[in-house]
């Protein structure tokens, strides 16, 4: 329940405290305790022996900025305006920390990945502390800024940032509780691991089934996405030297990231083509020629796999080495430790990396919490959102959530005394950045109940920072989520579940004027007039739906 009126607990004793662990893409597939198989996470996983897995935390926006916009004010990128990777935050809006520190007199701090903005408009406020790294910041030897300006600190980014966090914890001011967020860069593209662990995973990994994916009975937006494993990386993705040369050697994805001639492409020739093919890794000197076009698929994906899985390695280690100062310390049962990944990350899922979608391995956030009055090794299925924590992290200190937050604490959850969650109970996504460069996701938003998912694709870019004009078909896509978990057919227009998808649309409609997001559908229209203006896959030609132009049946459009 939202309090408006001041809180009458005022500055209690003993209050708890809050540890808020984030890395930066960490899929949940790449987590041990989630049963995929694919790496070991031991401290991780203890995490979630000592305390609860979920299984339904969902990301508002799946990208970084907003994502972070949204976990630090408690509101979706619509009201904080932070809606794009290029948009910075206001700092002053309110945000937790201020709530937390004002209210609770709780010491509050931010180490690492900030990503929300440089400058006095748009620095970390509300924290005592605050040590980040500029815009994505770098694996070795990170520049870092704090209030009294930038400096270089040498050393493996994933250490320092953790190094830190145990300084701070280790040096509080012991009569009040602190609030800590230690924010990682890693896993972050392009995904370069700490020497020590450059040997692991050296054996095949499992390739997901979708992985030649051909997006048939799917939105064009899904064939159109420049996030294709086998397409789209670089020479910098996958540790290899880059030639020198023109797009003979590879297509110029980026001319800004200081590689000389731009960071290009690896080539991903047919069969007939393959022979003057030859990568070199740019660390050991190995050569590799590929006999077929599949061996080279197969290559970039496991090449691609190892770099990120060695690169998570290191953010398990540091867990590890926060968990032991909080034992050392003698401040584990009194404090709630969260770790989580500011979205999700497709591993080879539908052939593609990166996120951005609404699809699920992109739209799932790995969720891990331990502390007081959570029962280890309990798994919640009901569903959240990072639009949530904030109302959670105020609920768990006895701190009125304020009416401006848009979130709803799950602490009950977390105790296990909620009320088994509504059928209809959904997560919302909207993302903004409507063909980005380099990636060109089409901008949707939609919502997953615990069976269903509703995604409409208006594929506007509403002049936003980062955006693309848009103008694409626009379209539907509905996924039975239980029936059809990998997402591979596109039930829109099937008659059978008209019922679902007149369900689905109230459902969605009532959520946007909850939240107050303004909807790019016409709305209030039943699910036959819906269907008329937006065919299902069947009916729309795949070249027109990938390039072309069409009317966009927007709120001025009354057929």
């Amino acid at each position: 329940m939202k309090v408006t009126e001041a809180s009458t607990i005022g500055k209690m004793p003993g209050r708890p405290n809050i540890l808020f662990i984030m890395a930066d893409d960490h899929a949940a597939k790449a987590i041990s305790a989630y049963g995929h198989g694919l790496n070991h996470t031991p401290h991780l996983d203890s995490i979630a022996q000592n305390g609860m897995l979920f299984n339904h935390c969902y990301v508002t926006n799946s990208i970084c900025t907003p994502s972070r916009a949204t976990i630090l004010t408690g509101v979706h990128n619509h009201i904080n305006m932070v809606q794009t990777l290029e948009s910075a935050i206001d700092n002053n809006l309110p945000n937790v920390a201020k709530q937390l520190r004002t209210y609770g007199d709780y010491q509050t701090a931010i180490i690492g990945k900030w990503h929300l903005g440089e400058g006095k408009s748009h620095e970390p406020s509300g924290f005592d502390y605050w040590e980040v790294i500029p815009g994505q910041g770098v694996y070795f030897d990170p520049d870092f800024i704090t209030p009294k300006g930038r400096h270089i600190e040498k050393g493996y980014v994933t250490d320092l940032i953790t190094d830190k966090t145990i300084n701070f914890i280790e040096q509080r001011d012991k009569d009040r509780p602190f609030f800590v967020m230690c924010h990682h860069k890693a896993p972050h593209r392009e995904w370069v691991c700490h020497p020590k662990h450059a040997h692991l995973y050296s054996d095949p990994i499992k390739v997901p089934t979708t992985y030649d994916d051909d997006y048939a009975n799917r939105a064009a937006a899904a064939g159109a996405a420049s996030n294709k494993v086998k397409v789209n990386m670089t020479y910098e993705d996958l540790g290899l030297s880059q030639p020198e040369g023109g797009e003979s050697v590879g297509f110029c994805q980026s001319e800004d990231w200081g590689v000389a001639g731009g960071l290009k492409q690896v080539p991903f020739p047919d069969d007939d083509h393959l022979k003057g093919l030859v990568l070199v890794d740019r660390n050991t000197g190995e050569r590799f020629t590929f006999k077929s076009q599949k061996e080279l698929a197969e290559f970039k994906y496991q090449r691609y796999m190892q770099r990120y899985l060695r690169t998570i390695q290191s953010v398990d280690d540091s867990v590890g080495r926060l968990l032991e100062t909080l034992d050392k310390e003698g401040l584990t049962d009194n404090t709630m430790v969260i770790y989580t990944s500011d979205q999700g990350f497709f591993l080879g899922d539908h052939g593609w990396f990166d996120k951005r979608f609404i699809y699920e391995e992109s739209f799932q956030m790995p969720f891990l919490i331990q502390g007081p009055g959570i029962k280890p090794g309990s798994v919640c299925n009901d569903i959240i959102s990072n639009v949530d924590f904030a109302a959670t992290w105020l609920d768990f200190a006895g701190i009125p959530q304020p009416s401006y937050m848009q979130g709803e604490t799950f602490l009950p959850m977390l105790r296990g005394v909620s009320p088994p969650q509504d059928e209809w109970a959904v997560a919302y996504h909207r993302y903004w950045m409507h063909g980005d460069i380099p990636h060109n996701i089409y901008a949707h938003y939609g919502v997953r109940s615990k069976r269903y998912k509703l995604i409409f694709w208006y594929n506007l870019g509403y002049d936003l920072p980062g955006t693309r004009t848009g103008g694409e078909t626009q379209e539907w896509e509905l996924f039975d989520c239980q029936a059809d978990p990998m997402e591979l057919f596109n039930i829109w227009a099937k008659e059978e579940y008209t019922d679902i998808a007149e369900k689905m649309l109230r459902v969605l409609e009532r959520k946007m004027a909850n939240i107050g997001d303004i909807a790019a559908h016409p709305v209030g229209k039943n699910i036959q007039a819906i269907r008329k203006l937006y065919p299902g896959p069947e009916q729309v030609s795949r070249g027109a739906a990938a390039v072309g132009k069409s009317k966009q049946h927007n709120l001025d459009h009354h057929d």
